[in-house]
């Protein structure tokens, strides 16, 4: 990380931005004048709104009666990327091999690496949480390395590894999914595949999800970084998309000052009746509004119907 982890209103903020300086989220978010502390004004328009209800610290409590899923780090050969790296990996509570489950690959953002989501979701707990409450489908979670280079760790200059980034879909398509179709059992096509991530991982898996319908249904983008490629390139033809697509959620803090990258798609979305959800919290560009927001995402995946906007 980047060593720079402020508080404002009780959250702690997770600098994990792209193309802005890591530290102005302290600034911005600590000294917050009008909305938008970092990255540009914010500009919120009537379709801006909170459609998820704020949960509760709750969700990631470990409860002790609760059947504990598996997390555990395993190693892989990437082609791609011609050396051997790391991916975190979640099974659910009664995980076997006489089930198959569908998968959610989970991308972290450029300051980050394949840790940063259990650093500050524990979405193993938020998971067993859920699956005990009977609100999702029981599911694998993937938590590659979106940096795609042979020093994989988020160290140094951070944002000069943006083109890894970029990199990453053939390690992903590549190495990262055969590798866990191999070892875990899981349903391998896209109706119970998803991908999804926050800030540049937001913006990677738009980039990669909707230019990849064959092998993703369900897309997911929190505080997406603008690395995202414009509506335009990543849905040409938004008729098809909109036949393919079982979820494209889309979401950001209304203290975001990156807002407007997720903004431009969901305007986008509207105007081609391309049916999305589309939450606007009260949050800024930080680990609370990315914990709340895979909250509500996975509650949608894999399942027989979801209610579009």
């Amino acid at each position: 990380m980047f060593g720079c982890t402020p508080k404002s209103n009780g959250r702690v903020l997770i600098p994990t931005v792209a193309l802005v300086l890591a530290c102005s989220i302290a600034v911005g978010q600590q000294n917050r004048p009008p909305r938008g502390g970092f990255g540009g004004p914010v500009e919120l328009g009537p379709q801006d709104k909170q459609n998820y209800p704020e949960p509760t610290d709750a969700i990631v409590q470990s409860r002790e009666a609760v059947p504990k899923g598996k997390l555990e780090m395993i190693e892989y050969d990437s082609l791609s990327v011609g050396t051997r790296r790391k991916m975190n990996v979640y099974t659910p509570p009664g995980y076997s091999s006489d089930n198959s489950y569908p998968v959610l690959y989970l991308l972290h953002g450029i300051g980050g690496d394949e840790t940063e989501w259990q650093r500050f979701a524990t979405p193993d707990v938020l998971l067993d949480n859920l699956i005990a409450d009977s609100k999702i489908v029981p599911m694998i979670v993937v938590m590659p390395n979106g940096r795609a280079q042979k020093n994989d760790r988020a160290e140094g200059n951070v944002f000069a590894a943006a083109p890894a980034f970029e990199k990453f879909q053939a390690d992903l398509l590549g190495d990262v999914i055969p590798t866990i179709e191999s070892r875990y059992s899981v349903q391998a096509d896209r109706e119970h595949r998803a991908v999804a991530g926050l800030s540049m991982g937001g913006g990677q898996s738009l980039n990669i999800g909707l230019t990849n319908l064959s092998k993703f249904a369900w897309i997911g983008g929190f505080s997406s970084a603008p690395n995202t490629k414009s509506p335009q390139e990543l849905l040409p033809k938004p008729s098809d998309t909109k036949e393919k697509l079982r979820l494209l959620f889309l979401s950001c803090g209304n203290q975001d000052g990156l807002i407007r990258v997720s903004q431009r798609m969901q305007r986008y979305l509207d105007e081609k009746g391309v049916p999305h959800e589309w939450n606007v919290d009260a949050h800024g560009h930080d680990a609370t509004h990315w914990r709340n927001n895979l909250y509500h995402f996975v509650q949608l995946l894999f399942k027989p119907a979801v209610d579009s906007q």
